[in-house]
């Protein structure tokens, strides 16, 4: 297989990677020696009107051709794709590829123009805790388990499902992560990402009684503060969780709003439903929505002086930025449409707040209209990667439930169907919005990858491919130790610190070693894709930086041979396969044993 021309965000292909509105900046097209490519063009649709431009050659380097061509940055979000003409005839060239037909604008390449997320989300690899299941400190033992919860030791058994599953609590608190510091020092990770610290009325603290103050459970604010200044210590960021969507029905706003039909409070909240009953999240009447259209919201929770969005963000604990919960459905409800306007302003406080504050939106499904505007920096990227790749490292046997809520569970499909699904989502946003969005294999709501692929070469796969794809790799906690669990809450297990021979070594050494392969190569943090292979068991790409590049393997079984083209020599830098050396035609072979994960650096 011979490379084909190419062209995406990254800055081999877009130099200036912050242009500014109004700015005209030099783009790229990447056409390999002996492609069908004569002429280029670019497409541009500012203010809505379409323009074509020739490009020039710029350039010829190892028999590869660079054709530039100056795209002005007309809107904030403006787009760009390439009419590429030879021999055969035209062919566009879009964020999705390389195709013959006619496409429409919504897969163009995009400039944005707002102001950048900050330069340190690009290198973070960050860490997820789940704080009553990750560590006790000693001052736990002497804490009473509120009315609510089934206390439980570190081995009790989690219940997947069922009414007792919130209500399992076995105390871990956050003193407990600061003494565990070191084990994520070892792993590699820079970046802390802890689920709800507030009151609750559940383990997971999703349903907020007060964002005023630290869950005493946990340490309260001076825990808090203590893990903080641990973890900015160590250079490290440490961010939190907060539910823009809802609060809990213990939350003091919701009790006033009940309790007095006239209370200012009443208006934060949806108590337009039949018989003055509220409206919640999902039905789950312990999950009060609240209503954006209310200014006194907006005041409460993010442009106040004190508001709760800017008092974490402040010293003592210099939060380094939030995870919104469920921001797919903030400010959504019938005809009610301010989801935009709310991610515009928390992210102008955030800003205001602390500059280089981060402000990533859970979206469980196509997020592809909610970023690349003055919102959201990124999102949890279940469907443009952690779905694909369960998909394709999915175990054969029985059903494993898909956390989406798909009917018939995780679909087992070939490497041809999770390139579609990646290149698709990829597409419909920006490279700043995509290589900003979280990578993860799994979290505290879905199914353990140990669990979904089923053995530890699998596994290795995955973790593989969420070190040296684009964008910011999310490790769950326990996912390292080879953990399991079926579901969400199933997963929510307690890290066996004290049975180290339960630790899976192989796994541990795995991600260890992918996730310093990651920080000591800088293709691997800021360089662009190009997908070189895809067959049925195998996935090969290049990750290309100005400073270097080196090219992927993934493998989920034993097959062919791949050979390619139009590559140059390199050495193995993880997995122990041979060094590539291209043969008296200039092909380079791809092992083809599998399971199995190898990466090179190209000369």
């Amino acid at each position: 297989m011979s490379l084909q021309p190419h062209h995406d965000g990254s800055a081999t292909y877009v130099p200036e990677q912050e242009p500014a509105l109004g700015q005209t900046v030099p783009v790229f097209v990447r056409v390999p020696a002996g492609a069908d490519v004569r002429q280029v063009h670019v497409r541009t649709a500012g203010d809505g009107e379409p323009r074509f431009a020739e490009a020039v050659v710029d350039r010829t380097e190892d028999g590869d051709v660079w054709w530039r061509a100056d795209v002005e940055v007309r809107n904030p979000v403006s787009n760009y794709r390439f009419l590429l003409d030879g021999a055969a005839g035209p062919r566009w060239l879009n964020a999705a590829g390389l195709t013959d037909h006619d496409v429409p604008d919504n897969g163009d390449f995009k400039l944005v123009s707002y102001a950048p997320p900050p330069a340190w989300a690009r290198d973070a690899v960050i860490y997820q805790i789940f704080p009553d299941r990750f560590a006790r400190s000693a001052a736990a033992a002497g804490r009473t388990a509120p009315d609510w919860a089934i206390p439980c030791d570190w081995d009790t058994p989690v219940i997947g499902r069922g009414p007792e599953t919130p209500r399992q609590f076995y105390g871990g608190d956050l003193d407990g992560v600061t003494e565990r510091l070191d084990h994520l020092d070892r792993l590699g990770v820079n970046t802390v990402y802890l689920t709800p610290i507030f009151p609750a009325r559940s383990n997971h603290r999703y349903d907020a009684a007060s964002f005023d103050t630290v869950d005493p459970l946990l340490g309260g604010d001076a825990a808090l503060a203590r893990l903080a200044d641990a973890v900015h210590a160590r250079g490290w960021r440490l961010l939190g969780d907060i539910t823009s969507n809802h609060t809990g029905d213990a939350h003091k706003w919701f009790t006033a709003a009940v309790s007095d039909v006239h209370a200012p409070e009443r208006e934060l909240y949806y108590f337009d439903l039949p018989g003055g009953d509220f409206e919640s999240w999902n039905g789950v009447k312990s999950l009060p929505k609240l209503n954006w259209g209310s200014a006194e919201l907006r005041r409460r929770f993010a442009t106040a002086e004190d508001s709760l969005l800017r008092r974490w963000l402040r010293p003592p604990y210099a939060l380094d930025g939030w995870r919104v919960d469920v921001a797919n459905m903030t400010g959504r409800r019938g005809a009610d449409a301010y989801t935009h306007e709310v991610a515009r302003l928390l992210r102008e406080v955030v800003a205001d707040t602390r500059a280089d504050g981060l402000l990533l939106a859970e979206h469980g499904h196509d997020h592809t209209g909610d970023l690349d505007r003055d919102g959201w920096h990124g999102t949890m990227n279940y469907v443009g990667f952690t779905d694909p790749v369960w998909s394709w490292l999915r175990r054969g046997d029985g059903t494993l439930p898909n956390f989406l809520g798909t009917p018939g569970g995780v679909r087992r499909r070939d490497a041809g169907a999770v390139l579609a699904t990646m290149n698709t989502y990829r597409s419909l946003i920006s490279w700043r919005s995509y290589t900003h969005s979280w990578q993860l294999l799994g979290s505290h709501d879905s199914a353990r990858i140990r669990t979904v692929v089923g053995d530890a070469a699998r596994q290795e796969v995955a973790a593989g491919l969420l070190a040296t794809m684009p964008g910011t790799p999310v490790v769950f906690a326990g996912d390292e130790l080879g953990l399991t669990g079926a579901n969400g809450e199933g997963s929510r297990t307690p890290m066996p610190w004290h049975r180290p021979e339960s630790w899976d070594g192989r796994t541990f050494d795995a991600y260890r070693s992918l996730l310093a392969l990651r920080r000591d190569e800088p293709a691997l943090r800021h360089g662009g894709l190009r997908w070189v292979h895809a067959d049925a068991e195998t996935l090969v790409f290049l990750r290309e930086a100005p400073a270097g590049a080196v090219l992927v393997l993934a493998r989920r079984a034993g097959g062919t041979p791949v050979r390619l083209t139009g590559l140059p020599a390199g050495d193995n830098v993880y997995g122990g396969a041979p060094a590539l050396r291209p043969d008296a035609d200039g092909a380079v072979t791809l092992p083809a044993d599998g399971p199995t994960f190898q990466v090179w650096c190209l000369a």
